[in-house]
């Protein structure tokens, strides 16, 4: 089954780089270069994945995954941060990512966490039986 794929980057170029390879793993990739309101964007879309850039025009890439992975209601979705600026990271932190690529990076390096990450995420859930209901907005048992 296709997972959803959600990236945010403000680099058209790398959007579709990685649009292209993500798809051609068989997975849906939505491509956004901005957005006013994530928990907004995450209930039209309802990704699997996020993948964010650190830095976006206007918006801090890093804040964003901060209030994903801290909001109950889309906390379990992973993370990936992208970044050319790897030591502002180091020293600022992660911001909850689950997983940080550097930039420049190969789209083979992104395919290969992407994959690992809704592995992991698939494993999870079918070890602690729980479903996933953005509406509702928590955890139902199954």
């Amino acid at each position: 089954m296709a997972k959803k794929i959600l990236i945010l980057d403000d680099n058209e170029d790398i959007l579709e780089m990685m649009k292209v390879a993500l798809e051609d793993e068989g997975h849906e990739v939505e491509c956004m270069t901005d957005t006013d309101d994530i928990y907004t964007t995450i209930q039209a879309i309802k990704p699997n994945l996020v993948i964010v850039d650190y830095i976006l025009s206007g918006i801090n890439g890093g804040e964003l995954c901060h209030q994903i992975k801290n909001n109950p209601a889309t906390g379990h979705i992973p993370v990936i941060m992208v970044s050319g600026h790897q030591r502002v990271l180091q020293s600022l932190g992660n911001y909850g990512a689950d997983v940080f690529i550097a930039k420049p990076f190969s789209l083979e390096e992104i395919v290969t966490k992407v994959n690992n990450c809704l592995l992991n995420t698939e494993d999870y859930a079918t070890q602690n039986h729980f479903s996933f209901n953005i509406t509702q907005k928590y955890f139902l048992p199954k």
